[in-house]
Parts: structure tokens; C-alpha cells; sequence
């Protein structure tokens, strides 16, 4: 429901922590070399056993790559590429991996295996980015960028820590979701510049990639920070953990400008803000956006509710958002209508994509919410949820944003709040009105002149049945649909007329399908329940019948 915002960072663990349990998966580790030798594969192999102990998967470490056949790898949710180098796979077998891959499974590559393969040109978009060179090992800084995924959310905002520090042929953020980058002016001998990624996860097909620059030493793979960071890595390769790895440029953290309406607050630990007391809404006062992307992390402790707030007016009574704006729900455990990903008593989420792309309670999820003019798209960990367009004309989905503390004894968590104004004029929302028998709302003859009648017709993908949504009207053939005289009684007739703002060309859609006019109560409607073509569209007291049932574009 209503909260607050920012980037954030948790306290190093001394131990991988403790997390909810897995479904069993497999892992195949591979470290076949056909050049420069890392001396800590075998520690490398020996911490991805442990992992793979305490948390309930099962490892197989070869350097054979003749399992790397159809059948071979079968059996294993990801295959590990440690510090592999050269040319280690025939065309065979690359054929294999890349149908496996492709088939929907996951690869880690660690630190060499970007030294590996430089001529096959698919293992060159799996891996992300092929080595260049590298200096001695030193100490330097990691920025950690992205703190949801489940291989960085961890992390501070700085992680100091000692390896061989690889350059890159080329920078994988136009493919990849960058996770942390190398900041050169804590080492010697970068070689990037001010962007250089260490850690990126990407999609390919079907299937996942996390590469990790990090472990050059055998020290690594003893550090718990480490082996967090590359558990991390193979539960989502794995598909045990979700995260939007799509590549993202453009976007400004929304660190400042915000202020607290009604009760409770927000802790800030580490720019981690977490909800307490309420119910209250932390918001955006600095700004209103129309036309953008925002993006953000959400944690939740338990069972516990909050929300993210848009296009409501300026206001320091949270229920302004409440009464004005839409609320982007993240309770999991609510009715349909009021759940996670859901637009709260508006519209229910895509429940089957919403469960197969959410992290439990205790991790983290990304929200990318895209508003492209009175259209909201909502991505959950990357996955589109819901596809809602307002068409109430006393709300807009312009206006400011916030997050919810939703009350006591409901704790979540928020970070790295971050925008991207698109600009421009948003698409317009078109296409055919879907009722009666699978028929089509269609303007007669096609003709655009004013009375015009409307009615129902077997869909053809003509100009006369394709209707943009502007606002709270419906229009087709550059016109308006239109209550003949702005009449109210049952039976008036609906036609297309010149648009004039007029109460009779308001049209509202409800969840139970239905499209009523408010400025007669009535409801769209087929006469007579009749599916012939031809058949005229009136206003109707509302039914729920299946002559008064539309599918919008």
C-alpha cells in the first residue's frame, strides 16, 4: 500500500544466511583448461560442494566434455563454467550446450570463463563479454548496483575486497543487467573507464546467465561474502531465484524530495528504507511525472502489506493517494484484486505469471511500473503482470509517486527507487471491441458521419472496428462513441458522433467487463441479446449478461 524510497545496502554477513528452501536442483561444474591453469579451481570446486550440501543441491564436477551431449546434461538445472580457458568444447558439443541453454537452463561463469571460447560467437553473447588483460592482485572497491538480484542484494553499497581484476574486450551493459561495477580509482590498472562492469546477469532464449569476475584466488572461495555472491548467481542460473535481468540504462535514483504524510515513518539503514507504524505514505513531493518507467526493490519480512502509490495529486493526507491515484499492491495473500502485482480493487495480476516470477517473503523482488499515458504496465522481476489502462476521467495516472507504511506489525522494505522519464506522446491504446459471440463493435458502412450507427458485426480488422482509447472515450474513424442526446433511458441508441466532451461519450470499464456511460448509469449493450450482424448497440440497465460483456483493446 504507502511507504517510501531510495538505494540500499545490507551488513556483511559473516555466513551465508539462512533462506527458504529450495526445490532440489543439479549442478554440473565444469573447469577444463585449455590455457593458463587457475590454482584455485579445486578450492572453487570444494566450496560449490558445500554450498551445494547446505543448501539441499546437488554438485557433479567434471573436466570431461564429453558430457556435454544432449543426454549428458540432462539431468542438470546449470552448468557452472569455472575458470574454464581456451577452446574446450568440438561443435558438437557446443551444439548441445547452446540447445540447452536455449531450452531454458542456466549458466555461471567465473572469473576465466571470459578467457574461454573467443570463436564460437554464441558462447561470446552467453558469457557477456570476453577478457582483455589484467593487472597485478590488489585491493579495490566493488559498487554494488544492483541490490535485489539474489547474488548482490547482500552487499553494501562498497564491497573492499582482494582479487585479479579482469578488463573486458567490451562493456555487456547494452545485453546485460549490470550488477556491480570496479571503481578504477581504488586500483591501478583498469582499463575501462567509469563503467566497468565485474558482475552481470542476462537472458538468452529460454535460458539464464550470471558471470561473476571475481575468483582468481583461493581465497575467495573461503570468504562467506564470496560464496554468497555465488550462491546467488547459481540460484537464479538455476531458475530458483527471480531477477530482471534486462539490460537497463538511463534511469536517476530518486534520492531526494520526498516527505512523510500521516503516521509512522521509515527507517533509513544503509539506504535501505524499512516501513514502521502507519498507515502513512512516503511520497515524491519534489515532482509529478506522466510518460516514465520507475523501478524499485521490495522486501517483505512475512506476511506483511504495503504498496506503491501513483498519480495522485499533492497532498499531506496519505488518503489522497488512496481516494485519487492507483495502488500497485504488494501483499501476496490478499483476494485477487488486492494482491501482489495486482492495481488494488482495479485489477487482478496475470496470477500464474505473478507466482512463477515472485521471491518469498525474506527476498527481494524489482517492480518496473510503465506508465505510458493513461496505460500502466506492471513487471515483476521482469516479467509483464499486468497490462491496465485508466479510463475513470477524475483519475489520471500522472501525478506523484510513494511507498506505504502500511501499520504495525507490517515491516517492508524498499531500495534503490529509480526513474526514467520517456517523454513524448504515449502510444495511443487501439484496437477491436471484443462482445456477443466473439463479434466485433463496429461503426456501419464505415462511415464517419456524425449519427452514424454502431453495431455489432463479425470481426474483419477493418478501420471501422478499431477503437483507440483516449481517456474515457472510445474512438474509431477519427469520432467518438457516442448516447444519442445524451439520453438515459434504456434502448437509447449508441452511434458515432463528433467528439465533444460531452457526458454521453464517457465510457467506464469495470472488472466484471462491463462498460457502463456514468453520465446515464447504463451499461453498453447488444438489443435483444441478438449476435446477427447488424444488430444495434444501445445503453441497457446493467446485467452482467453476456450481451452487455466487452473485451477492450
Amino acid at each position: 500500500m504507502i511507504g517510501r524510497i531510495l538505494a540500499a545496502v545490507l551488513l556483511l554477513p559473516t555466513a551465508v544466511p539462512v533462506q527458504q528452501a529450495d526445490d532440489p536442483f543439479d549442478v554440473l561444474v565444469f573447469s577444463k583448461t585449455a590455457g593458463f591453469r587457475h590454482d584455485s579451481i579445486p578450492a572453487g570446486v570444494q566450496a560449490i560442494r558445500e554450498l551445494g550440501a547446505a543448501n539441499g543441491f546437488s554438485v557433479t564436477a567434471t573436466e570431461d566434455a564429453g558430457t556435454f551431449t544432449a543426454a549428458g546434461l540432462a539431468g542438470y538445472e546449470a552448468v557452472v563454467f569455472l575458470s574454464t580457458t581456451g577452446d574446450v568444447l568440438d561443435a558438437g558439443q557446443q551444439t548441445a550446450f547452446e540447445s540447452y541453454i536455449r531450452g531454458g537452463k542456466g549458466y555461471v561463469g567465473v572469473h576465466a570463463a571470459a578467457d574461454t571460447e573467443y570463436d564460437w560467437p554464441f558462447y561470446g553473447e552467453l558469457v557477456g563479454a570476453y577478457f582483455a588483460s589484467h593487472p597485478a592482485i590488489q585491493p579495490a572497491v566493488i559498487r554494488t548496483e544492483d541490490r535485489a538480484h539474489a547474488a548482490t542484494a547482500h552487499l553494501p553499497q562498497a564491497w573492499n575486497r582482494t582479487d585479479e581484476w579482469y578488463n573486458y574486450r567490451t562493456n555487456p551493459r547494452s545485453t546485460a543487467r549490470v550488477l556491480s561495477t570496479l571503481d578504477e580509482s581504488t586500483y591501478s590498472g583498469g582499463g575501462m573507464g567509469a563503467d566497468h562492469p565485474i558482475a552481470w546477469c542476462k537472458t538468452l532464449g529460454g535460458g539464464r546467465s550470471f558471470y561473476t569476475g571475481s575468483g582468481h584466488t583461493q581465497e575467495s572461495f573461503a570468504d562467506p561474502v564470496f560464496r554468497q555472491h555465488l550462491l546467488g548467481g547459481l540460484r537464479y542460473a538455476a531458475g530458483q531465484a527471480q531477477a530482471d535481468c534486462r539490460p537497463e540504462t538511463g534511469y536517476t535514483a530518486l534520492t531526494s524530495g520526498w516527505a512523510q504524510a500521516g503516521p509512522g515513518a521509515f527507517t533509513n539503514t544503509d539506504g535501505t528504507l524499512t516501513s514502521t507504524g502507519g498507515m502513512g505514505l512516503y511520497w515524491h513531493q519534489a515532482k509529478q511525472f506522466s510518460n516514465y518507467s520507475l523501478k524499485l526493490d521490495w522486501r517483505m519480512a512475512d506476511d506483511d502489506n504495503s504498496g506503491v502509490f501513483i498519480g495522485f495529486p499533492p497532498s499531506t493526507d496519505p488518503w489522497s493517494a488512496v481516494n485519487n491515484g492507483y495502488e500497485i499492491q504488494i501483499d501476496a495473500t490478499d483476494a485477487d484484486d488486492r494482491t501482489t502485482g495486482s492495481v488494488y480493487t482495479f485489477k487482478a495480476a496475470d496470477l500464474a505469471a505473478r507466482d512463477a516470477a515472485l521471491n518469498p517473503p525474506g527476498e527481494w523482488n524489482t517492480y518496473e511500473l510503465l506508465v505510458e499515458g493513461e496505460r500502466l504496465q506492471i513487471f515483476l522481476n521482469g516479467v509483464r503482470i499486468n497490462d491496465f489502462t485508466n479510463t475513470d476521467p477524475v483519475r489520471s495516472l500522472a501525478g506523484h509517486i510513494g511507498i506505504q507504511n502500511h501499520g504495525d506489525g507490517d515491516t517492508v522494505s524498499f531500495r534503490n527507487i529509480r526513474i526514467k522519464e520517456l517523454g513524448g506522446t504515449p502510444p495511443p491504446v487501439s484496437g477491436p471491441v471484443v462482445g456477443l459471440a466473439g463479434k466485433c463493435l463496429d461503426v456501419a458502412g464505415g462511415n464517419a458521419a456524425d449519427r452514424t450507427k454502431v453495431q455489432l458485426y463479425t470481426c474483419n480488422q477493418s478501420a471501422a472496428q478499431s477503437w483507440t482509447r483516449t481517456g474515457a472515450t472510445l474512438r474509431a474513424l477519427g469520432k467518438c462513441l457516442d448516447v444519442d442526446g445524451s439520453g438515459t433511458a434504456d434502448g437509447t441508441k449508441v452511434q458515432l458522433y463528433t467528439c465533444n466532451n460531452s457526458g454521453a461519450q464517457n465510457w467506464t470499464p469495470r472488472t466484471d467487463g462491463t462498460i457502463v456511460n456514468p453520465n446515464s448509469g447504463k451499461c453498453l449493450d447488444v438489443s435483444e441479446n441478438n449476435s446477427r450482424d447488424g444488430q444495434q448497440i444501445h445503453i441497457w440497465t446493467c446485467l452482467g449478461a453476456a450481451n452487455q460483456l466487452w473485451r477492450l483493446p
